[in-house]
């Protein structure tokens, strides 16, 4: 590969002229390994493990405790250490996240703390490479796999190649940048779980009663679901019939509902079948605007299909009377789930039966009008979770692109 004028080739990628790389054992005071000491569910100081190394910082929730005074000294953190999980399964051996100081912590066997050189190194600059593209690419080359663990020690740890612009003070200029990208990644993330948690009040408000929209007045009625929609269940074609498969009928698996995550509308599967093998099956086609469940395995994950589909048989399919708004019986259904995994009882494999839940009762509002202006609130509240759940994934996008070019010097800010 041609390397452009003022950089060169290094076994990080290409970086400027004016930058090294040096192996991470020369920039760090220490590397240390975290404390062995049994922790427990009550105690006044976290002991973090390497769940709680999520996207580069500490996540605080999950924790465990412990009060051993001896190991309190020993493990304490101090802000700008970083955490580098060096033991579990190669996924997961690498990541590494920076301790801010937000509480008192000190931290687990299974992790190694990098006390950075104050002198050479950022340890926010460091954090971001640790966890950049070739970083990852270097730990999948050095670890150790045995008895389906993998691990990195911290002789190994310290030879990890760390690019490193000419001043301090270009590190500082490029974790500052990353920082801000995260800044924004976080303020959109706590912003989408306030709006979940006003959502989450407003259907349990809305979709018992408790609080009635401007214009409807009247007692809501009580009725099975086999009064509100017809309930079809699905089936599988012969796998090893090929002409079964692969035809232009959509055939819907609970994979397809839970690879929504969360979003409502069904409009694609991936996997259809034939003509043929709808017929030779148990597989019915529900006709679009209905709500496929799952009621196997995984009970009650909902989806409102947007164009005609089969489902497999770990489905119950609703297909809504005219009296009944399909996204108001949407939501209803979302916050049934709890009620109908209890419907299966003490079985080792849940399902729940299409008896089972034409019987169970619900109680909705009497007009049908009432039903489609509540589901109009909800569905405004999840096209605003949507967009900014896109303007987060964008976020993220744009913070990878930031630090494979901050990096590596493509883009320099100093």
């Amino acid at each position: 590969m041609e390397v452009k004028p003022g950089y060169k080739q290094t076994e990080v990628g290409v970086i400027p002229e004016d930058w090294d790389v040096e192996p991470l054992g020369r920039l760090v005071s220490s590397v240390e390994y975290g404390s062995s000491a049994k922790s427990s569910m009550q105690g006044h100081i976290p002991v973090l493990r390497m769940g709680n190394l999520q996207g580069g910082k500490i996540d605080w929730t999950d924790l465990v405790y412990t009060n051993d005074e001896s190991e309190i000294r020993k493990y304490k953190l101090s802000p700008g250490d970083v955490l580098f999980n060096r033991t579990n399964t190669v996924e997961l051996v690498g990541k590494t996240s920076i301790y801010k100081g937000e509480h008192p912590a000190i931290f687990a066997g299974y992790l190694i703390r990098i006390k950075v050189d104050a002198s050479l190194l950022e340890s926010r600059f460091l954090n971001y490479v640790l966890n950049a593209e070739f970083s990852r690419g270097y730990s999948a080359k050095v670890l150790s796999i045995a008895v389906g663990q993998a691990n990195i020690n911290s002789q190994k740890l310290k030879t990890y190649p760390i690019p490193l612009p000419p001043t301090r003070a270009e590190q500082e200029a490029i974790a500052a940048a990353l920082s801000d990208a995260d800044a924004l990644i976080e303020s959109l993330e706590h912003l989408i779980a306030k709006k979940r948690q006003v959502k989450q009040g407003a259907m349990q408000e809305l979709l018992t009663g408790k609080k009635r929209l401007p214009g409807f007045s009247g007692e809501w009625e009580v009725k099975r679901l086999g009064e509100l929609a017809e309930i079809h269940s699905g089936g599988t074609p012969s796998t090893i019939r090929p002409e079964y498969w692969d035809g232009d009928i959509l055939w819907c698996t609970p994979t397809d509902i839970t690879a929504l995550r969360g979003f409502k509308y069904l409009s694609d599967t991936s996997r259809k079948i034939s003509t043929l093998g709808l017929k030779s099956s148990s597989a019915e086609m529900i006709p679009a605007n209905s709500i496929v469940m799952t009621s196997r395995a995984t009970i009650g994950e909902c989806a409102i299909n947007q164009v005609p589909v089969s489902t497999n048989q770990g489905f119950k399919n609703f297909i809504p009377f005219d009296n009944v708004d399909v996204e108001f019986l949407y939501y209803l259904l979302v916050t049934k789930k709890q009620d109908f995994i209890s419907l299966c009882g003490g079985s080792t494999f849940l399902e729940v039966g299409k008896t089972q839940l034409a019987s169970f009762e619900i109680q909705l509002p009497a007009v049908k009008a009432e039903q489609t202006a509540i589901a109009a609130i909800l569905s405004d509240m999840d096209a605003e979770l949507f967009a900014l759940e896109a303007k987060l994934a964008k976020a993220r996008q744009v913070k990878q692109g930031m630090m494979q070019e901050l990096l590596t010097g493509r883009i320099r800010l100093v």
